[in-house]
């Protein structure tokens, strides 16, 4: 049996959703388990087993049990490290962090994850755009990144996200700091692409045709969106 005394396991809690215990004993087929809030008795199959690394881990497949308590308590450390980004093999999990991080982004985190091989850097966006970016100039193929999740997880942030750093690895204002300022530098700058631009600017207007207040988002995407960014022999954006 593998819920002896003294393991230590998950139990289901209408208020926080999931609490640990630890067994200390059994009544029939079920388990008595203590914890911080009180004894619970619950089944052996409701009581699944904690992992025993009480530190998160940038990739969710390294945990013992890939389970839903499992992927929650190690969501909520990394996100309490402001760590929003997490692997689960080849899916990059984001967890909305409804306040600015700029320490996570541009140009030198650009710079960074652009040079870098895959999976020797932190979780981010910027790898798997990078990733995508560096397979289709090494195989010469379309690659897809498909960005999902409920409304008001982020989607749609993301979505800018990739796109802007797509630019930037299509050559768009590599010698710029901020790509947000560089629309309005003098158009005789050497390190300005119309096309690029035109990419970046083209989220608002998609966003205009159905985004709405809802409970959880002030502007809320009410449509999916499909966006094809075309790039040249030489690995820029062409259209």
């Amino acid at each position: 049996m593998v819920h002896t005394h003294g393991t230590l396991v998950w139990v289901a809690d209408e208020q926080r959703t999931w609490v640990k215990g630890r067994v200390i004993g059994q009544s029939g087929e079920d388990l008595i388990v203590s914890t911080h809030h009180g004894e619970r008795r619950v089944p052996v199959e409701a009581a699944p087993l904690q992992n025993k690394d009480d530190e998160p881990v940038e990739d969710m497949i390294d945990l013992a049990f890939l389970h839903e308590p499992g992927v929650l308590w190690n969501l909520k450390q990394r996100y309490c490290q402001n760590s929003i980004y997490t692997y689960t093999g080849s899916i990059l999990i984001a967890v909305n962090p409804f306040k600015l991080l700029p320490q996570l982004y541009g140009r030198q985190v650009m710079d960074t994850y652009s040079a870098a091989e895959a999976g020797s850097l932190p979780p981010h966006v910027y790898a798997v755009a990078s990733a995508a970016y560096k397979r289709m100039r090494s195989e010469g193929r379309g690659q897809a990144i498909l960005v999902t999740g409920e409304s008001g997880a982020g989607k749609t942030e993301t979505s800018k996200l990739i796109m802007r750093y797509l630019a930037y690895l299509g050559g768009f204002k590599q010698s710029c700091d901020d790509l947000t300022a560089a629309a309005a530098e003098d158009s005789s700058s050497t390190c300005t692409s119309s096309i690029e631009q035109k990419v970046l600017e083209s989220n608002p207007l998609l966003e205009a045709f159905g985004n709405a207040k809802t409970v959880r988002n002030d502007n809320s995407s009410r449509f999916g969106k499909y966006v094809e960014i075309n790039f040249n022999q030489q690995g820029a954006i062409s259209g």
